[in-house]
């Protein structure tokens, strides 16, 4: 998405942030993996993971999580169920791939990176069509 916004000129309108609802990767650099996979488009992944916090619900317009698992999580920490309506999934916003969920393909091959980078800019390109709209 970042990259996107910055092909599109909108850093100074638009932010975008990344963050895990479990801690284990914390701190760590994007999986050389998925940078492979990301490079393979002209794609530069920057930062570094961080866990999703109770302030996000206040920091950001839009909350998407790739399956339903994170999403529930989300949810669950929403315990006034005050944000409900900020938190969607990022393939609802798919155009060109049926899939309802992100697969996570941190145990299968390099096409398995290729294939989310592709469903990730899918779901990206029409998310900020309709932000810009």
């Amino acid at each position: 998405m970042n990259h996107l916004i910055k092909q599109q000129q909108l850093t100074d309108k638009v932010v975008c942030d990344s963050a895990g609802t479990a801690s284990y990767h914390v701190g760590s650099a994007p999986d050389r993996r998925m940078n492979a996979a990301a490079q393979k488009k002209g794609i530069t992944l920057v930062g570094s993971a961080r866990q999703f916090t109770q302030s996000d619900f206040e920091d950001f317009d839009l909350i998407l999580a790739m399956d339903r698992s994170n999403y529930r999580d989300i949810r669950s920490l929403d315990t006034g169920n005050q944000y409900s309506d900020k938190v969607s999934l990022m393939c609802d916003f798919c155009q060109n791939h049926p899939d309802q969920e992100v697969p996570d393909p941190y145990y299968g091959g390099e096409a398995g990176f290729d294939y989310v980078i592709d469903l990730l800019s899918d779901a990206c390109t029409h998310l900020l069509e309709e932000v810009t709209a």
